[in-house]
């Protein structure tokens, strides 16, 4: 039975998961409307991620480098990578998303989509710590272009 999980401007369509694959992959198609992000980049400690672009462009962000996935392209994100994703093109952007061995099944995504008010940004802070339950790592906050640098030197 295929399950839909909304998270914010995202849609999650579950095909497999961990539940009925004895372990072996989480298969879901990713919706992103305009505007949908991943609230905090991040890395797998416990397995990679494969990414096709089904329709529209989603725009990644690999270990700080930025990049297009149009409609029939693929990317690899290996364990450890960190890595986010927007989507900004003003059209709705599909993907397919297969996590090897399957870790996280639907009961991560329900969690994350219940920790996300319906208005106003998500409560960073309680995302950091369903991650790291389920064994994503969250990428240290980076630094707002307005604000000083925490080691200014004395040079």
């Amino acid at each position: 039975m295929v399950e839909i999980i909304h998270i914010g401007a995202m849609e999650l369509r579950f095909l497999h998961s961990k539940h009925d694959t004895g372990g072996m992959l989480d298969m879901f198609e990713m919706v992103l409307h305009p505007n949908a992000a991943m609230p905090v980049a991040h890395s797998h400690r416990d397995w990679e991620e494969t990414i096709y672009g089904l329709s529209g462009v989603s725009r990644w962000t690999l270990d700080g480098t930025t990049l297009d996935l149009p409609a029939g392209e693929s990317l690899f994100i290996p364990r450890g990578i960190v890595h986010g994703f927007d989507n900004k093109s003003g059209d709705v952007a599909r993907c397919l998303v297969i996590l090897t061995p399957g870790a996280l099944g639907p009961d991560y995504f329900r969690e994350v989509a219940a920790a996300i008010p319906a208005e106003g940004p998500p409560d960073v802070a309680r995302m950091r710590e369903i991650m790291g339950r389920y064994g994503l790592i969250p990428a240290p906050p980076r630094p707002r272009p307005d604000q000083p640098s925490e080691n200014p030197g004395n040079g």
